[in-house]
């Protein structure tokens, strides 16, 4: 009985030491599936967009499992909620490095990815945001994104509408809380006084007061602005729009990838987007591929994708192709992985949902040519 007791006890033994290896964030030795660990916002006012990521993440990871996977290998997805939070964005940072994560795919939104970047960073883990657009996103060698930066998104904006007279006199509404809203003011304001696009009123407002805009708008109404500029979400944006229409105010509307939801805001009077101009990186006619996501897609979730949900899809498939291309193997260690992820995506050229032939420098940022969008008939049209 006691030789039994003593077994028993070594075998206990050493089934906690195998879990709490399988726990850690270390080397999986004994593995044969690639480990990605998601981030966004499921829940709260950015959810459309995460849950856009989550669900177009897994449609790819599945795609590929049932293709042969990767160099033989199977992919795994763990998708953590993060509420739109820094905080809890590197706490969902951590429960996926508990799991084993060994490639991170986030966050979705701007400054929580901003503070998992540090922690990437710190553990020397591959990162790729769909969606980060803030330019601190990919600060560091390991992270890369798949969409444009605001930087850029703010400078290509001014250029569509100096260039195809969108407007003569622009104001601009921006939240000055947010990092993704304030960076693309910034260069889009930069870059009218370079073209001489004139701007005649510059509004304000923070996550604190983003529900009144009557005072904005009456502004920019009264200073004669025939543009509004607003580099912000989609949620304000429809309360935006409501209030506009209220006070018989119909300028122009121009806007960047925030915009990428309005039409499925609830108790938002969708025909109030008409006419509404943005850019995008997709859209499910953009190219064959986009076509045949969208598809798939809509068949699985019961929607119509976004460009969060297409930047996902592309971000997998683009990890797959890094992956292949330095011949990884899931054994590998985090920070293996994370030295030949960084070295193979300048090499790399991918085609797919959000763009052809989209090259990366060692600055993480994407070489592609960017969308224009207009709602025409409550549909999203190539302009």
């Amino acid at each position: 009985m006691k030789n039994m007791k003593k077994v028993i006890s070594l075998a206990l033994t050493a089934v906690l030491a195998a879990s709490m290896l399988t726990g850690c964030g270390g080397n999986k030795a004994d593995s044969d599936t690639f480990r990605i660990g998601g981030i966004g916002p499921t829940t709260g006012g950015a959810a459309i967009y995460g849950t856009a990521v989550m669900n177009a993440a897994q449609l790819a990871v599945d795609e590929i499992n049932a293709a042969g996977g990767v160099n033989g290998y199977q992919l795994a997805l763990n998708f953590q909620d993060d509420e739109h939070d820094a905080e809890k964005s590197v706490n969902a940072y951590n429960t996926l490095r508990d799991w084993g994560a060994q490639i991170i795919l986030g966050s979705v939104t701007s400054a929580p990815c901003i503070a998992v970047a540090e922690k990437t960073q710190a553990d020397n883990v591959f990162q790729i945001t769909p969606s980060g657009t803030a330019v601190d996103c990919v600060k560091y060698d390991n992270a890369f994104r798949v969409c444009f930066s605001d930087p850029t998104q703010g400078v290509i904006s001014a250029q569509y509408i100096k260039e195809n007279g969108l407007g003569t006199k622009v104001a601009v509404i921006y939240d000055s809380s947010d990092t993704y809203s304030t960076g693309i003011y910034e260069s889009f304001a930069a870059e009218a006084a370079t073209l001489g696009l004139e701007i005649v009123a510059t509004e304000a407002f923070t996550a604190d007061t983003n529900k009144d805009f009557s005072v904005q708008l009456q502004k920019a109404k009264d200073a004669g602005a025939d543009l509004l500029f607003l580099p912000i979400y989609y949620s304000e944006s429809a309360l935006i729009l409501s209030q506009a229409a209220q006070i018989e105010y119909a300028p122009v509307i121009f806007s960047v990838d925030g915009m990428d939801g309005i039409l499925g805001v609830e108790n938002f009077d969708a025909s109030l987007a008409e006419g509404v101009i943005f850019l995008s990186p997709f859209t499910s006619t953009v190219n064959a591929k986009a076509e045949v996501f969208s598809a798939a897609y809509e068949e699985k979730y019961g929607e119509i994708p976004n460009q969060f949900a297409a930047d996902a899809y592309d971000a997998v498939y683009i990890i797959k192709q890094a992956l292949e291309q330095g011949n990884a193997t899931p054994d590998m260690s985090e920070s293996e992985l994370c030295d030949l992820l960084k070295a193979a995506m300048v090499e790399i050229e991918f085609s797919g949902t959000t763009g052809n032939s989209i090259t990366w420098g060692a600055d993480g940022e994407p070489t592609k040519e960017p969308i224009v969008i207009k709602i025409v008939d409550g549909v999203y049209t190539i302009m």
